[in-house]
């Protein structure tokens, strides 16, 4: 008996991949699904590709789109990315590097890939804990998307969204990523374009932050060296 298809959201980040280490765990095989949209920190699509090719993915589709053109973030617009916040900062309001309706977006391009491909599973490593402040990563939003899904598709689709890690602090999901032997290695969180991470801009900081609670080394190369602690 064939193992079942799951559309798997692939930045190329800590969260998404752990999330494609679980479905493979889980026995599915994985249709990677990656963005080109114009984002500053492109080169986590390389890590995308090279995380795909890791976890055995079935395909690995990089589909292409211009949120530029919206702009309205500090990711596709000439807005400057924050950097050397403290944890409490980056706790509080939608941060500048929010992208309007981004994952709103991805998930529609998943869903039609999954309705072609008789998926009945979507997986997303959203993270709803140490990426406060983005609305689209909350439990509420995929319990409405999961509705949007049941009125808008064929009734014998059936398609479930999965978030994996949405509950988990981000400690949590490298600890599983490496209980699952993700390429963790693999894997790039910085928002700037460079062939190594500034470790100063918040998903630097965070990701720092949750490797030494995790009590391991992060296994990639850093630019400036950062206390995990701020």
């Amino acid at each position: 008996m064939p193992a079942p298809r799951a559309v798997v959201l692939l930045s190329g980040g800590l969260d998404s991949t752990t999330a494609f280490a679980v479905a493979r765990a889980e026995g599915f095989d994985g249709y990677a699904l990656s963005f080109d949209y114009g984002q500053r920190h492109d080169r986590e699509l390389e890590s995308a590709r090279r995380v795909a090719a890791a976890l055995g993915a079935k395909e690995h589709l990089v589909l292409r789109l211009d949120l530029r053109a919206i702009g309205g973030s500090a990711l596709t617009a000439d807005i400057p990315v924050p950097k050397g916040r403290s944890h409490e900062a980056m706790g509080t309001g939608i941060p500048v590097t929010y992208v309007p309706a981004r994952n709103t977006i991805f998930l529609s391009y998943a869903l039609g890939w999954a309705e072609m491909l008789e998926s009945q599973d979507i997986f997303i490593g959203v993270n709803a804990l140490d990426y406060s402040g983005y609305p689209d990563c909350r439990p509420e939003y995929y319990r409405v998307f999961q509705e949007l899904i049941r009125v808008g598709t064929r009734p014998e689709t059936q398609i479930e969204i999965v978030t994996p890690v949405i509950t988990l602090k981000k400690s949590q999901i490298i600890r599983r990523g490496m209980e699952l032997q993700a390429p963790l290695q693999l894997t790039w969180s910085c928002y700037q374009n460079e062939d190594t991470a500034c470790g100063a801009c918040d998903s630097c900081l965070l990701r720092l932050r949750a490797f030494a609670e995790a009590g391991a080394v992060d296994p990639i190369p850093y630019r400036v060296s950062v206390s995990a602690g701020r």
